[in-house]
């Protein structure tokens, strides 16, 4: 069975290993057919502590790590500020 992955902004470092990840999707409303935006937190592992706020990632699924925890860090698709 193929991994889910997200891609998302970093909006919080919470601590050791532990980032918080933004994921924005854009479904159609059933009854009005417009475009909405709708936003879901998830946190992900972060081995190197090498993400800061404002980074985009790619995480992917992987094993329960804590109660929350089910997504690492595969890779950094821009950094803050660049």
């Amino acid at each position: 069975m193929a991994k889910k992955t997200i891609q998302g902004k970093v909006v919080a470092k919470s601590g050791d290993k532990t980032a918080r990840v933004l994921v924005e999707r854009r479904v159609l409303h059933p009854k009005y057919r417009k475009i909405v935006k709708k936003f879901k937190n998830y946190l992900i592992h972060d081995e190197n502590n090498q993400l800061n706020i404002g980074d985009f990632v790619v995480a992917e699924e992987c094993r329960p790590l804590s109660k929350r925890k089910t997504f690492e860090l595969k890779s950094v698709i821009s950094k803050a500020g660049e």
